[in-house]
């Protein structure tokens, strides 16, 4: 069946909830979002209060939210096609439809190859574009420069990803304009998500940790007053950038002050959905590798690889780094193991992060490449090249 309230999914994904998400903070069952959302029942009374401060809204917002359209009134697909044939009649409901097909298409990200991504998402960026270029109500034009600035972040990170983080130019102008339009639209968050993605850029791709460590420190503190999720998220790469400087009392109190951020994250956080459960040990985990600590690496990332079936491109860094840790260790076997599951997951993602952290890898595993078991995962390495 259609959603009918496609305003109140739309407004769900833009404060970072899932519906299961925003099932268990109101206490119900997932069921009962899903028919909130298709119109066919309605939130009782005494749950609105808690539904409007989950959402973010008042109350005149989510009864506008809530409001089912007539089926005289165009929806989904269909309000987007006639809001695309007259861009300055476009309304909440093409819009919320506009940011559902967007975002099925970042929730691939982590899943598929972003190369064959690419396409739609700058179909979808252009769309926003267009409609935002002539919508003249105040409300409709904030949602849809708002879902233009999530879609030239989803960009950069395809076109940085796709060029196994080689591309940082075309990755960082897409970042600049995301931050432009958070800053026109007074959003820290937005641009707090904008500055972060520019630090990775500088940590892992222009190997520049100092300018990655400045540009974490300002998404941190920029996100404070509004997102703990996102400001926990920026210290767990301030504390990267200052274990890649060797600095490890520095590394600890910025573990200490992302853990603390974190635990203050809920439902109502915007940035939520950038936060996963796995998060604190991945980059943890990563943050001793660079330290040398890397029995308390291993500990870490084997943990994390575990809970990460479902992110593959996440998933191949942290067996690419858990890989790095054996090696160091000598634990060679257990090494080619952890490689041949991160090699596995690259066929399927050709994750460019994954690809970096794997060939590393897979050089420090030089000194036995007479190794039987080290050869054949060698010669996965180089069918791997040979496709990528």
């Amino acid at each position: 069946m259609a959603h009918h309230r496609n305003g109140l999914a739309a407004r769900r994904r833009t404060v970072g909830l899932t519906q299961e998400a925003l099932a268990e903070h109101m206490g119900v069952d997932r069921s009962t979002v899903t028919r909130w959302e298709s119109g066919r029942t309605t939130p009782q009374p005494w749950l609105r209060p808690r539904l409007a401060r989950l959402l973010r809204v008042n109350a005149d917002g989510l009864n506008d939210l809530l409001t089912v359209h007539s089926s005289g009134e165009p929806q989904g697909q269909d309000a987007l096609d006639y809001a695309m044939l007259h861009p300055s009649r476009v309304d909440l409901p093409a819009v919320a439809t506009l940011r559902a097909r967007f975002g099925e298409c970042a929730e691939r990200y982590d899943r598929f190859p972003s190369a064959g991504l690419i396409a739609e998402a700058a179909g979808h960026l252009n769309r926003i574009a267009h409609l935002a270029a002539d919508a003249t109500r105040g409300r409709v034009q904030r949602e849809l420069h708002a879902l233009r600035a999530d879609a030239c972040t989803l960009m950069g990170q395809l076109v940085w990803d796709a060029s196994q983080r080689r591309d940082h130019t075309t990755a960082k102008s897409y970042y600049e304009q995301s931050a432009d339009l958070a800053r026109y639209l007074r959003d820290t968050t937005l641009e707090a998500h904008a500055l972060l993605r520019t630090c990775y850029v500088a940590l892992y791709g222009a190997r520049d940790t100092r300018a990655g460590l400045a540009l974490a420190e300002s998404a941190a503190e920029k996100a404070a007053p509004t997102s703990p999720a996102l400001s926990g998220l920026a210290l767990l790469h301030v504390a990267e950038a200052h274990a890649m400087l060797r600095s490890s009392a520095d590394c600890e109190r910025a573990l200490s002050r992302a853990e603390r951020q974190l635990a203050r994250a809920d439902g109502s956080d915007a940035a939520a959905d950038l936060v996963s459960p796995t998060q604190f040990g991945r980059i943890a985990g990563s943050c001793y590798l660079s330290l040398g600590d890397h029995q308390r690496a291993q500990t870490l990332l084997t943990g994390t690889a575990e809970k990460l079936r479902d992110r593959r491109k996440s998933r191949a860094i942290v067996l690419g780094n858990l890989t790095l840790a054996r090696i160091r260790q000598r634990e060679v076997e257990a090494a080619v193991v952890s490689l041949a599951e991160a090699i596995t997951e690259l066929e399927a993602t050709r994750g460019g992060g994954g690809m970096n952290v794997v060939f590393g890898a897979a050089r420090e595993l030089l000194p036995w490449r007479q190794e039987p078991f080290v050869v054949e995962v060698h010669d996965r390495l180089l069918a791997l090249m040979t496709v990528a």
